[in-house]
């Protein structure tokens, strides 16, 4: 097949003749190379088509016409390139997730582990495995022999320990990598009024929101996927926060309510010309000063507060009101603080995502924390086995696993999931 095309394509670079069955390959420049130093691994030739979509269109129709040309199914040449141990299999994913990645964040994470962080560092953990596994065996082979080096098994237990301490480190990362690869959901919440929907279409550049001057306005949630400051987000709009007016209302304050609780970050707006009002003091009564003290503390949700309509304020800044936690001052109306409150957002995106530019490779799928979390049950019963042949089959569990994880031994019906959301033609 590859070398139909071969012929095909050569006899049409070299310029018109009456076999062509198309003049359109004349545009066509030619690359080969040759396996194993393509990116699947085999023989390839590539077309470099010159024009517009009809001169594309026919070249098309001319290969179409080829026998034993077709066109190829969706991550055909990834797979080609995973079964020819080009790529293991997080750096297929990595590959997928670049060809996805929407922001800049998607991007630096999804090279990381194109580039074989995550995959080497499995690697490494089952090279652990292996000779914790090793010793064991050797102990069970020559436990008798005097020649045997002494402390064997206290090596095995030690490599054990330190690789059940990386495990459950990584396992307890508040899965800040699946966030970054779908999405952190940020909800702006805030009393009536405050300038939610302002700020909600001010981040997001575009009309989500009606912006009304009449209190319950938006009566919904409004979701809208954004690109924050590099990072990837679900912004979500809410109805203003009170004792609802009416059922339409109050089933409207509910849902916000509701979407608080699965927020990852929640951005409260207040007046900053209305803070000593009651809906003002209650707002930061029942909801950023709860809620204020777990962005510090253990909490995965965080909260930001800003006070916007500071172009209201008279230049001596607010006026009397209660006692405010940390906070950014905004104009929804004339933009001033919007580049303050854009550098706080990363800040904040960076530890509910995590910070793709350092630190260990992120876990992006449940798939990596399901295999994780299998090889780490699979050394708790290496702990506690009674015997070192049960021992021993704790650790060959454990070592499938991580070869699990880079794709070794994986099930044709994984495979497929995995590659199915690849575009047509990579």
């Amino acid at each position: 097949m590859r070398w139909g095309l071969w012929t095909l394509a050569a006899r049409a670079a070299r310029g018109p003749c009456s076999n062509c069955p198309d003049r359109a390959l004349h545009l066509t420049h030619l690359l080969a190379t040759r396996g194993p130093h393509s990116f699947t691994g085999e023989d390839c030739v590539e077309l470099h088509v010159h024009g517009g979509p009809a001169v594309v269109s026919g070249v098309l129709q001319a290969l179409g016409s080829v026998p034993g040309l077709r066109p190829a199914e969706a991550g055909e040449f990834t797979r080609r390139a995973f079964a020819h141990g080009k790529l293991n299999l997080t750096e297929v994913e990595g590959l997928a997730d670049l060809i996805h990645a929407e922001t800049e964040a998607q991007r630096r994470q999804a090279l990381r582990q194109l580039d074989g962080e995550l995959g080497q560092l499995c690697c490494d953990w089952a090279e652990t495995l292996t000779k914790a596994l090793a010793h064991v065996e050797a102990y069970i082979d020559f436990g008798e022999d005097d020649n045997l080096e002494e402390g064997v098994l206290e090596q095995a237990d030690s490599k054990v320990r330190a690789l059940e301490v990386a495990l459950d480190t990584h396992l307890r990362d508040a899965r800040r990598g699946q966030r970054l690869r779908s999405g952190a959901h940020v909800v702006v919440t805030g009393p009536p009024n405050a300038g939610k929907s302002s700020l909600v279409n001010l981040l997001s550049r575009k009309p989500v929101s009606i912006v009304s001057p009449e209190p319950g306005t938006t009566r919904d949630v409004l979701e809208t996927p954004v690109d924050l400051a590099g990072f990837p987000a679900l912004l979500s709009d809410t109805a203003g926060l009170r004792d609802g007016v009416g059922p339409v209302e109050q089933e409207g304050v509910r849902r916000a309510r509701e979407r608080l609780e699965q927020a990852d970050l929640i951005v409260a707006v207040l007046d900053a010309s209305d803070l000593a009002s009651p809906s003002s003091r209650n707002f930061l009564d029942t909801v950023v000063v709860p809620r204020g003290g777990q962005s510090s503390g253990g909490s995965t949700q965080r909260l930001l507060l800003v006070l916007n309509k500071s172009d209201l304020l008279p230049p001596q800044g607010p006026g009397p009101c209660p006692a405010l936690p940390p906070h950014l001052l905004l104009s929804c109306l004339t933009g001033e603080g919007l580049d303050g409150l854009l550098e706080t957002l990363k800040t904040e995106l960076a530890a509910v995502c995590g910070d793709p530019s350092t630190g260990p490779p992120l876990l992006t799928r449940a798939r990596h924390r399901h295999h994780l979390q299998g090889c780490l049950d699979a050394l708790s019963h290496y702990k506690g086995a009674e015997d070192l042949a049960l021992a021993a089959e704790a650790l060959r569990v454990a070592r499938r696993h991580l070869a699990h994880l880079a794709g070794g031994g994986g099930t044709e019906e994984i495979l497929d999931v995995i590659f199915r959301d690849f575009c047509v033609g990579k």
